[in-house]
């Protein structure tokens, strides 16, 4: 059984918006809620890069004034910060030089930071190709929980971005068990109900089942959940063949989930190439917010990484 939690992972005290210029107003407003929800610290973190810049300098174009261009990036999320402190919240403006995923990693592991929230977009399939490596890099090494808003999440305010559904992504592997016991968390701290869902691959139904039925394997997803959570929160268990994309997709809108917890393991070069794993489909399609646990918080757990395929990006949870 993988060790205790952190209790701020599913309760965070400090959070870390890392934001663009201009910001992501939608991926924002759900840092905002989140922070107003747990009485969090929210940190407006942006990462300004100086290569182009720089290069300029070098060649005797133009002189850039490096503590200026601080400032200047400071300057345009004070807007941010004021709608924070109006709230009553603590707030901070980091900015630092340097390639954005570098620097959102390196900040998040210099400081107590609980949840990195940020938003990602899919402006068409040539630009699938470029956009979201940030996201995916964070997502992948971070080592608190990563809370990524797509480009298809349905704004929050008309529901006041209450949760009520949270579905998880499991397989019977040991790391699920970590993912699971995380959203259990969540779930505790919403007052919420949880779903766990499992998609067998039908290249791989005859082993999994191996003359177990459906029913039999829902019944075994609950132990993934702890005793002391199970009688906590109502839990309702799926597992269905298909594409693990498709499937989770589907429940998640059948549900209504409005927040979906995925384990995020190593893409193969195939996938970070084309963005056709699953990790690149739920974020570009989900209409409610994703949080993935990276290998290095599900390794701080005491979970072992999950076998991997070779020709597609999967999550720890749905393999």
């Amino acid at each position: 059984m993988p060790s205790t939690l952190k209790p701020g992972w599913s309760k965070p005290s400090t959070i870390l918006f890392a934001s663009e210029i201009p910001a992501n107003e939608k991926a924002f407003a759900f840092a905002l809620a989140q922070a107003r929800e747990f009485g969090s610290e929210l940190i407006l973190f942006h990462a300004y890069d100086t290569l182009v810049l720089a290069a300029s300098e070098t060649s005797g174009v133009r002189y850039y004034d490096f503590a200026a261009a601080a400032q200047a990036e400071k300057h345009r999320l004070e807007p941010l910060a004021a709608k924070v402190r109006n709230a009553g919240l603590p707030c901070e403006i980091a900015v630092r030089p340097g390639l954005a995923a570098d620097q959102i990693l390196a900040f998040a592991s210099e400081r107590a930071i609980d949840r990195i929230v940020m938003g990602t977009h899919s402006p068409g399939p040539i630009g699938k190709l470029l956009v979201g490596s940030v996201a995916e890099a964070v997502l992948r090494t971070a080592n608190v929980p990563v809370y990524i808003v797509g480009p298809e999440v349905v704004e929050g305010d008309y529901r006041n971005f209450a949760i009520r559904t949270i579905l998880c992504a499991v397989s019977m592997q040991e790391a699920s068990s970590t993912v699971a016991t995380f959203a259990a968390d969540l779930c505790v701290q919403h007052q919420t109900r949880l779903i766990l869902q499992h998609v067998i691959r039908p290249q791989e139904r005859a082993e999994i089942l191996a003359g177990r039925s459906l029913d039999d394997l829902e019944f075994e997803l609950l132990h993934l959940v702890p005793p002391g959570l199970q009688s906590r929160i109502p839990i309702q268990t799926i597992v269905v063949p298909g594409d693990p994309t498709e499937e989770l997709l589907y429940q998640s809108r059948a549900q209504e989930a409005d927040l979906i917890v995925l384990g995020a393991h190593g893409a193969s070069a195939f996938a970070a190439a084309t963005r056709q794993g699953v990790v690149y489909k739920v974020l570009a399609h989900s209409y409610c917010p994703v949080i993935t646990l990276s290998p290095a918080v599900l390794a701080e757990c005491g979970s072992k990484a999950e076998k991997s395929h070779s020709s597609e990006a999967y999550l720890a949870g749905i393999v």
